[in-house]
């Protein structure tokens, strides 16, 4: 499966042809201000090249590199255009899995990382939950309640996506038994027993996830996780309920009924879970679901799916965490993937990290008590939110939004078209504002067409590698 995207995601794979136009369109400037290096891709080696096998092959002897694609030369990459360590710009579609905000070296936030502010936080890295500076409201917590979705009360900040979805399954846990709790203090035998992972105190609970999810790869997200079986082999599981995600037909115009169909047994079947869980006496405490499944396919539903899966969730007095690690900060068209979907009652818990430079979660009720078991040692990074601070008042000033939004629609109907034109090679064209996909008919077909774009420097993301 190819992947395309625009200027806050990582991907946009086009045919060569296709992208080539798409740099001319792009030229002048890319993610608000920016200005590209003059020229289109220039490919002088092959890719990888002679320079990044040669790091590689020294990096083996002591680094895990299985995953390595090239080296990247940072200082002479700029906006949409990476260089490697041979020296060829490649149009990178894949900004880092997703992690760069404006592309790279953009002027704002590089006057954001040499702040005597940021300098000064990265020399002095303060544990935030203990001796946060005096400035650490007005740094950090305003600026990403500025842009919390909707109905959404709180945040905590916290290190990288894993880490916010595992902290939010927590939460989610604290709630439900809260509820369960009442207004009854902690018993001695709840505090004896979970200090032997036994319960009352560590109570047989669980999150309810979909087939094709990532939700990370720390120990509990990854009973969680199920887009490639190598994430999880030989690491123990958490006997969680597993729903099937939709497997919708393309175009979606032309398969309605069949689409709608397969979204009902779906949800039929989550609430058949809820209740299969809660009768085996290990109640589902929280739904976790992505509002596309990025790692797992670019597997979409409709957001009448997600409008009822809310429903299910509230009739069965379970939270509803949305994972926004890969889908927020712009990369829909949205500030948040699941503005889409017009819920009249907001989610209970949403998840973020990658554009946003650092993790963390927002809650729309008030946060666990008794205080201190959400923690760790630095509970965010104030260095790297001097950059999310930057990039969101970038996007902002500029409407790049706007122009997310525009450039959507290029890449969906640009996708439509060559489905049209070239159907022996290419099927489902979908995508969700520019966060847009396309498979090859057939893996020969994908591997040939990635192989052969990246040596004409067209730098793409492929979700078909099982040990990646």
């Amino acid at each position: 499966m190819l992947r395309a995207s625009a200027f806050t995601r990582r991907q946009v794979l086009l045919p060569a042809k296709a992208a080539r136009a798409l740099v001319c369109r792009q030229r002048n400037d890319v993610a608000g201000s920016i200005k590209l290096p003059d020229g289109l891709p220039d490919v002088k080696t092959e890719v990888p090249g002679p320079r990044s096998k040669e790091l590689l092959k020294e990096m083996t002897k002591k680094v895990e590199t299985g995953t390595v694609s090239f080296f990247v030369d940072i200082q002479k990459s700029k906006g949409n255009f990476v260089m490697d360590a041979d020296g060829n710009r490649l149009l990178d579609l894949f900004s880092q899995i997703a992690s760069l905000p404006l592309g790279y070296n953009h002027p704002a936030l590089l006057e954001a990382a040499g702040s005597s502010e940021a300098t000064m936080h990265l020399a002095n890295r303060a544990a935030l939950g203990v001796h946060p500076p005096s400035s650490f409201q007005q740094e950090a917590i305003e600026a990403l309640m500025a842009v919390a979705p909707a109905g959404m009360k709180e945040v905590t900040p916290m290190m990288c996506g894993s880490c916010a979805n595992e902290n939010a399954y927590k939460v989610a846990f604290m709630w439900y038994q809260a509820k369960r709790r009442g207004d009854a203090p902690f018993t001695e035998e709840e505090f004896s027993s979970c200090m032997m992972n036994q319960s009352p105190g560590s109570p047989k609970l669980s999150i309810l996830s979909f087939t094709g999810a990532f939700h990370g790869r720390l120990f509990g997200v990854l009973s969680t996780t199920h887009s490639k079986a190598i994430h999880k082999m030989d690491v123990p599981a958490f006997d969680w309920p597993v729903a099937p995600f939709p497997e919708l037909k393309y175009p979606l115009e032309k398969h309605t009924a069949e689409n709608e169909a397969e979204e009902k047994r779906c949800l039929q079947k989550v609430k058949e879970l809820i209740s299969e869980w809660f009768a085996k006496g290990c109640p589902v405490a929280g739904i976790v679901v992505e509002p596309v499944q990025a790692e797992g396919g670019d597997n979409h539903a409709s957001n009448a799916f997600f409008r009822e899966l809310r429903q299910i969730a509230k009739e069965a007095d379970v939270a509803m965490i949305i994972d926004e690690v890969q889908t927020g900060c712009g990369a829909t068209g949205k500030m948040w993937a699941h503005e889409h979907w017009e819920l009249s009652d907001p989610p209970d818990l949403v998840t973020f990290a990658k554009r946003m430079q650092i993790g963390g979660y927002y809650l729309a009720h008030e946060r666990p008590r008794p205080h201190a078991r959400i923690f760790n040692t630095w509970l965010g990074d104030l260095a790297h939110l001097a950059v999310t601070r930057a990039a969101l008042k970038h996007i902002r000033e500029n409407d790049l939004i706007k122009q997310c939004n525009e450039a959507g629609t290029v890449l969906q109907s640009g996708f439509k078209a060559l489905e049209e034109k070239y159907p022996t090679l290419l099927t489902k064209a979908r995508g969700l504002g520019p966060f847009t996909a396309i498979d090859g008919c057939t893996p020969e077909i994908r591997d040939k067409l990635c192989h052969e774009m990246r040596q004409k420097g067209i730098l793409q993301f492929i979700i078909f590698c099982d040990f990646c």
